[in-house]
């Protein structure tokens, strides 16, 4: 940058200055107070006056709330080293995340029902599709530009969960929901396929595998076509075992995947074994979603935990805790305190999702200590990061 560049860019909060810092900071925060509120209403403390369904709040503020605030951060950023475009600061960043944080305030005193509650959590999303799609097409890199429907599709998912609370189709929503879980972790299929291996060469020294173009497109295929076939599918016995191979096939091909990026060189580097146990969880959890849509033992909603608490939460503790050294001019370095993170969200991904498969009877438990593990694990990333997400950069560069 120019000096004038670096003027202006001192001038803005240094909160504001990419997405990546507004938007993995609030989201790890909210992810901790939504955790801690779940644990109250387990047991049975009234913390959300004027929400009508706890259940269905922790379902969409998880997805929607938390996760979608992370990768919102992550393309923001992202999106500057892909197109060479300057990314998105000051007032228009500051002006999408109050957008994203007002209905996390207002939804537990005004509820899910309330009309502009509704309005503002269903205009940050297209707000930030619309900032993503100007450099993308300015340059013409098509290949990026699919995170623009992907947004706009997770903004129609939102509006369907907000549908079938005023409805009260709590069948409809736990489809909804499942759907975005299924989608975030297509995502991360796309993503961990351009930067897990990419990481795990960097810092182990190796080449890295030639992707296998027929194996690369099952991948992809196979959990986007399970995607769009759990939400638009009739609940039927032969549209199930269909959905049910799909599945399985994008399990198969998942794990295939992600045994030829090295895992076996990852033991001592924290940074990269989280992002391979991660996504780990991504075929585990698409094997329990066929058992469950075939009525196997588990339900819908313990199955899908294995993509939230365990891919999802896991895969982004990891992404954030390395991008917000990388991008803050900060040499890739954990402190010990954050290894104990990515053990615990690992924890916390397994005992939600595999204690009350191996003993029913322990669930209960097993939501207490998942929850609790959560909350501190990003409570940890929190106390870490705060001064580098919320300070200019180290090496005094802008962003």
């Amino acid at each position: 940058m120019q000096i004038l560049d670096a003027q202006k860019e001192s001038k803005i909060i240094p909160l504001f200055r990419l997405g990546f810092r507004v938007f993995f900071l609030g989201g790890a925060l909210f992810s901790c107070t939504a955790m801690v509120l779940w644990l109250l209403i387990l047991r049975d403390v009234a913390v959300l006056p004027g929400v009508s369904n706890p259940i269905w709040w922790h379902a969409h503020e998880m997805i929607f709330g938390f996760g979608l605030a992370i990768i919102a951060g992550f393309i923001l950023t992202a999106m500057q080293n892909w197109t060479g475009i300057p990314g998105v600061r000051g007032w228009p960043l500051a002006l999408v995340s109050g957008l994203w944080l007002l209905p996390r305030l207002l939804m537990p005193l005004r509820g899910e029902l309330n009309g502009l509650v509704m309005v503002l959590d269903l205009l940050w999303l297209p707000l930030v599709a619309g900032f993503l799609a100007r450099p993308v097409i300015q340059v013409k890199q098509w290949r990026n530009l699919f995170f623009v429907p992907l947004l706009i599709l997770m903004t129609l998912l939102n509006a369907l969960s907000y549908y079938a609370a005023h409805t009260q189709d709590w069948l409809l929503a736990e489809r909804v929901f499942t759907t975005a879980a299924l989608a975030i972790a297509a995502l991360i299929a796309v993503m961990g396929g351009r930067v897990i291996p990419f990481f795990t060469v960097r810092a182990t020294g190796t080449d890295k595998p030639a992707p296998i173009p027929v194996l690369e497109k099952l991948v992809l295929g196979s959990i986007w076509l399970a995607t769009l076939g759990w939400l638009v599918l009739p609940r039927a016995p032969l549209f199930n075992g269909l959905l049910a191979v799909v599945l399985v096939i994008a399990a198969g091909a998942n794990l295939i995947r992600l045994s030829r990026w090295n895992y076996q060189l990852t033991t001592g580097i924290p940074l990269l074994w989280v992002l391979h146990m991660g996504y780990l969880f991504i075929p585990l959890g698409l094997l329990a979603m066929a058992v469950a849509i075939l009525n196997w033992g588990i339900t819908v909603s313990l199955a899908s935990h294995w993509l939230t608490a365990g891919a999802m939460g896991t895969v982004i503790l990891g992404m954030i805790a390395r991008v917000s050294l990388g991008h803050s001019g900060r040499p890739l370095k954990l402190k010990r305190p954050m290894v104990v993170a990515f053990v615990l969200v690992i924890a916390a991904g397994l005992v939600r999702a595999l204690l009350p498969m191996l003993a029913p009877g322990l669930t209960s438990l097993a939501y207490d200590v998942s929850a609790l593990t959560w909350v501190i694990a990003f409570g940890i990333f929190c106390r870490i990061y705060w001064p580098i997400l919320t300070q200019a950069r180290a090496d005094g560069r802008p962003g």
